[in-house]
C-alpha cells in the first residue's frame, strides 16, 4: 500500500472512531451536534474512501462522486421493499444504507464532503 493510501486509511479509521463516539456520547454533545454529526462524518468518511480507492483523481472529481454516491444512498431510502428493509435491519448495513429519507441528511452529506474537499485542498501537505 503506498503512502497516500495509508494516509487515507488512517483518516477513514479516525472518522469511524469519531462517528461511533458521536453516537455513544451523544448525550454529552449539544443537540445540534448530536443530531447531525453522524451523517456529516459518514459523508466525510465516504469522501476519504473514494480518495483511498481513486488517489490519482482530482479532489473535485472525488467530491462529485462522493456526493452522487451519498445522494443515491439517501434517495434509495424511498424504496422500502421487504427484502431491502431486511438488509437495512442488519446493524452495519443499516449504518451504510440508512432507514428513511431525510432532507437534512442531504445537507449533512454536502457539508461532510465539503469539509473533506476543503481539507484536501487547503490543509493537506
Amino acid at each position: 500500500m503506498n503512502k497516500k493510501r495509508f494516509y487515507y486509511l488512517g483518516l477513514i479509521v479516525f472518522i469511524i472512531i469519531l462517528g461511533i463516539a458521536s453516537r455513544k456520547y451523544s448525550t454529552l454533545l449539544p443537540d445540534f451536534v448530536s443530531d447531525y454529526s453522524g451523517d456529516t462524518l459518514w459523508a466525510l468518511m465516504v469522501f476519504f474512501i473514494f480518495r483511498f480507492i481513486f488517489p490519482k483523481h482530482t479532489i473535485f472529481y472525488t467530491a462529485i462522486i462522493s456526493l452522487i454516491f451519498s445522494f443515491v444512498i439517501e434517495f434509495s431510502q424511498f424504496y422500502q421493499a421487504e427484502w431491502l428493509n431486511n438488509i437495512r435491519n442488519l446493524k452495519y448495513a443499516g449504518l451504510l444504507f440508512g432507514y428513511s429519507f431525510l432532507r437534512s441528511d442531504l445537507v449533512c452529506y454536502t457539508a461532510g464532503i465539503l469539509i473533506g474537499f476543503l481539507f484536501e485542498k487547503y490543509f493537506k501537505n
